[in-house]
């Protein structure tokens, strides 16, 4: 073999290797969740490129917000749930919001279905939800107790399909209630843990001037996913690590939190920021306070 060819050999040989390792190297950098409400309206728009943009921007996992009339993002469970293995992301939990005592036996059904581990509860459900337009608070008809029987029925017919139920707070779950009851302590006391546990949404612990790590030390082990979202001086929502939410002392106490996954979520963006652009400077900002 003449020596030129040889060291063309040997030159392929090592692009080969810098390319796998390079290769290699990104695929380690794939990390965390991102919650879909994020992006939903590109993903109304074309879901398939926008979770193509999700993978591609370092994320693994990923939160549902888009199911109606039986289907994800308008594809049934299984195609949904074949989208996402082609792209590398894994189905983890969904918002469920339209959930009634009526259909949750079909819904969840159909979130196992699509391959996902949690049903989440975004606000209270069946019309309990409030929302003040004027001055954009949210809040809750009906009694607390209500609220609590209707999770735990919700809690039994999700552990028979398979899932676990969380419940995702907003700020007004942290806050006494007209019977002077804070919601949130009034859940995590009074609903049974094999049925019931959170989702804790870490910006709006904050707006309701409440402290994270004080509910992992009083009530170990319920947090089972976070909402990873920071919060701006003016108190808007911010890419992870532009804002000041002190994210590395929270992540300090994981464990015991319960924490198994963790959801970047940014409900609103400003500035001229689009939702695809702030995905990627979240996961730039969970690699530089340590989130793994």
């Amino acid at each position: 073999m003449k020596k030129s060819s040889l060291n063309n050999i040997l030159k392929c040989l090592v692009i080969t290797l810098f390319l796998g390792s390079t290769l290699t190297s990104y695929a380690q950098k794939k990390l965390g969740g991102l919650a879909l409400y994020t992006v939903r309206d590109d993903m109304g728009t074309n879901a398939k490129a926008t979770l193509q943009a999700v993978s591609d921007a370092g994320y693994k996992n990923i939160e549902a917000a888009g199911y109606a009339d039986g289907k994800f993002y308008g594809m049934t469970p299984n195609d949904f749930k074949d989208l996402l293995k082609s792209l590398k992301l894994k189905p983890i939990s969904t918002h469920q919001g339209s959930v009634t005592l009526e259909n949750a036996d079909q819904m969840m059904a159909d979130v196992k279905a699509a391959g996902f581990k949690y049903f989440v509860i975004p606000v209270p459900p069946m019309g309990m939800f409030t929302f003040n337009q004027e001055n954009r608070t949210m809040g809750m008809t009906g009694s607390i107790e209500d609220l609590a029987k209707i999770l735990t029925t919700l809690g039994e017919k999700a552990n028979n399909a398979g899932l676990k139920l969380l419940y995702h707070n907003h700020d007004f779950e942290f806050k006494k209630n007209a019977d002077g009851i804070v919601p949130i302590d009034y859940l995590l006391e009074n609903v049974d843990p094999k049925l019931l546990n959170f989702q804790m949404d870490l910006y709006w612990v904050t707006k309701a001037e409440a402290n994270p790590i004080a509910y992992f030390n009083k009530y170990p082990g319920r947090f089972k996913i976070w909402h990873v979202k920071d919060m701006d001086d003016q108190g808007r929502f911010a890419p992870v690590g532009k804002g000041n939410i002190n994210f590395k002392n929270i992540l300090d106490n994981k464990e015991l939190s319960g924490m198994k996954y963790y959801m970047v979520e940014q409900d609103m963006t400003f500035d001229g920021l689009k939702p695809l652009e702030a995905i990627k400077i979240s996961h730039d900002g969970l690699e530089e306070i340590g989130f793994k």
